[in-house]
């Protein structure tokens, strides 16, 4: 609940109209919970300049996916990919442990799931579309409620 609240306190001091924040937030969004891990920010930040959008605020939505929930929302995105796409012929699923992760066997197993890219990369997807169309009209309602002094043209 602290994450939304600061997120929308930080939103609500961008000068800009509420479409024009909230678009941006919301492509931040979808680039942040993109399987493009390791380029979000480069992506938002080039993004932005492109589209001539506010930079803070398209990081803003990028970093919504922050280190606590990467490896939680990639989990559930691989699963909800093979939920989608099938489990790729010879995939296993290893064992996740805490102890089983500092073992090099551990990462050669994983390594040789390489198949399971793909249902990594269309779950991830698929979400980070849902996800960005989400936030797009829930960072505008949010906009509106709490600074309805805020001017909507140009956005």
């Amino acid at each position: 609940m602290r994450l939304i609240k600061r997120t929308l306190q930080l939103l609500l001091l961008v000068k800009e109209p509420p479409r024009r924040t909230a678009f941006a937030f919301a492509l931040g969004v979808f680039l942040g919970f993109s399987p493009l891990i390791g380029l979000h920010t480069l992506l938002g930040l080039l993004l932005a300049q492109y589209f001539k959008l506010n930079k803070v605020t398209l990081l803003v939505g990028v970093y919504v996916n922050n280190p606590w929930l990467v490896v939680p929302y990639f989990g559930f995105a691989t699963w909800f990919g093979v939920w989608l796409t099938g489990l790729p012929e010879g995939t296993t699923i290893p064992h996740l442990g805490l102890r089983e992760v500092f073992s090099l066997d551990f990462w050669r197993e994983l390594v040789s799931q390489y198949a399971l890219l793909y249902p990594v990369i269309v779950g991830s997807s698929v979400l980070a579309v849902a996800f960005g169309l989400l936030a797009y009209p829930l960072c505008l309602w949010g906009i509106r409620r709490f600074a309805p002094h805020r001017v909507e043209h140009g956005g």
